[in-house]
């Protein structure tokens, strides 16, 4: 048995490595348990980051090819080094994760390389990944489950990450296919099927209901499926894949129609992309033998708190449900840690930032129309076109609009949706203004630099008002 700590995080991934950072300067004695080898969990390692470094390289690729001759720029002889490019992915990947490294070690945390499990309340067993190790007894006060989640399989559909792959997959493939067929128009599917239609693939993407974005506002989510048909992107929806035949070149997909099942179809293809959605990951976890609970879906059951039924067991993150963000996590670890050391921690989940890092980006914070009219909220729509805004045409990127929903009697700022050109920045302004009880007006009155594209912001508060000036 090794010496005792206050608090013991297991998983190392951005709610597990930020908890336990603020729990040691707190003043908790702390240890994070992770078992990749490498710190930053899903998000940095094989989601996020190495997605947003191709998102990055692949956009460069396209401008070079497509719009650098409107401005002026010649180009001949343009093509992709993949090699290179995977190469900078990776090299960004491994950077951040040295350096979270370096941040546990500069506040004091001990990083324990392996897998951890719950023994009961106050143990956690850890055990190393090389051959014959044996499992260390750990003593503490409290632990918090900080494992994340894994990619949802999808029935009659075989992931090898060769030809039938996951996100995990995508961010490695060795050429551009010809052809690829995402399944699923979510956040990862749009994401990675636009890095490889970018360099050249034909992408398909299947979706088994009508629309794509689920739980986006639906305007949002018709004018982006729109603008992605128009860059090149095929979509089949509802339609669900009720099988795939991997041969040695190529997947034969089998389909059929959401509303008809009688109704199927086949389709070829060089690579076949499996985004259907994530799911907790708590294998080997020992939540079962401590008492956790746990819902049908598998998700940990906490309270406000972040405490399950087992006292001195924590959860945050993917593994508790809710949005799966890496942000939230974060938000959560903090929140928990606060609350162990005796502090007050909150979040307002009403104010959680979601952005699709397609082109143009999609950023969402707050309620939809569709949640409000559920909700028999009576509500303003401010909204302003990214065509009417100077510096995005200036830089010829003007597809979208920002759109403010605001209470109808106090004007209170109920949600904010964003189609267009640095979305996910943009959003951020909504993000505070809700966290801090703005109406519609307080933005619209704050004075916005010119030329600059959170102008689009203040003219979108202002037509909640019935005063935009620019449209």
């Amino acid at each position: 048995m090794s010496e005792a700590y206050d608090l013991v995080v297991i998983g190392g991934g951005p709610g597990g490595y930020v908890a336990a950072i603020r729990a040691a300067q707190l003043g908790l004695k702390t240890a994070c348990v992770e078992n990749r080898g490498s710190l930053g969990g899903t998000c940095l390692n094989v989601g996020c980051i190495p997605s947003k470094a191709l998102l990055q390289s692949s956009h460069h690729y396209e401008l070079a090819a497509h719009e650098f001759a409107d401005h002026g720029i010649k180009t001949t002889g343009l093509s992709v080094d993949l090699k290179t490019m995977l190469g900078r992915k990776s090299k960004v990947v491994e950077d951040l994760t040295k350096g979270i490294e370096f941040l546990l070690k500069k506040n004091k945390v001990d990083y324990l390389i392996g897998t951890g499990r719950i023994i009961e309340a106050g143990k956690v067993g850890v055990k190393a990944s090389k051959k014959g190790a044996k499992e260390e007894v750990i003593e503490t006060k409290d632990i918090i489950i900080a494992t994340g989640s894994e990619v949802t399989p999808l029935k009659g559909v075989k992931i090898d990450e060769k030809r039938i792959v996951s996100s995990t997959g995508a961010l490695e493939l060795a050429k551009v296919p010809k052809h690829m067929v995402v399944i699923g128009a979510g956040v990862i599917g749009l994401e990675l099927g636009s890095v490889w239609r970018r360099l050249g693939a034909e992408v398909t993407v299947v979706e088994f209901l009508d629309h794509i974005m689920p739980g986006m506002d639906s305007e949002i989510s018709k004018n982006m499926k729109r603008i992605l048909t128009k860059q090149g992107m095929k979509f089949k929806m509802s339609t669900g894949v009720t099988g795939a035949k991997a041969g040695a070149s190529s997947v034969e997909l089998t389909m059929a129609s959401a509303k008809d099942s009688s109704k199927s179809e086949k389709m070829k293809a060089d690579v076949v992309l499996v985004a259907i959605g994530r799911r907790p990951f708590t294998d080997k976890l020992g939540l079962a033998e401590a008492g956790v609970e746990m819902d049908e879906r598998g998700f940990v059951k906490a309270d406000k708190n972040f405490q399950t039924n087992v006292p001195g067991i924590f959860a945050i993150g993917d593994v508790i449900g809710g949005a799966m963000l890496a942000h939230k996590a974060e938000e959560e670890g903090v929140a928990a840690v606060e609350i162990i050391a005796g502090e007050a921690g909150h979040i307002d989940y009403d104010s959680i930032p979601g952005i699709v890092y397609t082109h143009p980006e999609v950023a969402s914070v707050g309620k939809t129309e569709e949640q409000l009219k559920a909700d028999g909220i009576e509500y303003v729509v401010g909204k302003f076109p990214f065509t009417a805004n100077s510096r995005a045409r200036a830089n010829a990127d003007a597809d979208g609009f920002v759109k403010i929903l605001a209470d109808k009697e106090s004007d209170a700022i109920l949600g904010a949706h964003i189609i267009g050109p640095a979305a996910g920045d943009l959003i951020q302004e909504i993000v505070v203004g809700m966290e801090l009880g703005a109406s519609a007006e307080d933005i619209a009155r704050i004075c916005h630099g010119h030329p600059g594209l959170p102008e689009a912001v203040k003219e979108a508060a202002m037509a909640a008002g019935g005063r935009a000036i620019h449209m």
